[in-house]
């Protein structure tokens, strides 16, 4: 039987203080540079989308960025989902600062 996927463990920011993650102002930018690049950005962003996580960088994007997103997108009921098809749909690489998804 295999053990569910946890792709946490597979981040680029798993091997950082967890603490640079959640900081204001300029800061935040370095904080989001962690993202570039990282194999498991999708499922990070698609995570705190879907469960409304308010503070800390997560798959590249600010609080305040996903609560914008999140007003802009009010009817999805599934941030995984669509996030994926996006990807998958539209060849979105993890190297892009952006989804095209507003």
């Amino acid at each position: 039987m295999n053990a569910p996927w946890n792709w946490s463990e597979q981040g680029a920011c798993r091997t950082i203080a967890p603490d640079s993650l959640f900081v204001q102002g300029q800061e935040q930018n370095r904080a989001k540079s962690v993202c570039l690049g990282c194999h498991v950005r999708t499922e990070c962003l698609a995570y705190a989308l879907d469960n409304r996580e308010e503070f800390g960088i997560w798959g590249g994007m600010t609080e305040r960025e996903r609560r914008a997103l999140l007003r802009r997108r009010p009817h999805v009921t599934s941030w995984q989902r669509l996030l994926e098809t996006a990807r998958n749909t539209h060849g979105q690489t993890n190297d892009s600062n952006r989804w095209d998804i507003a």
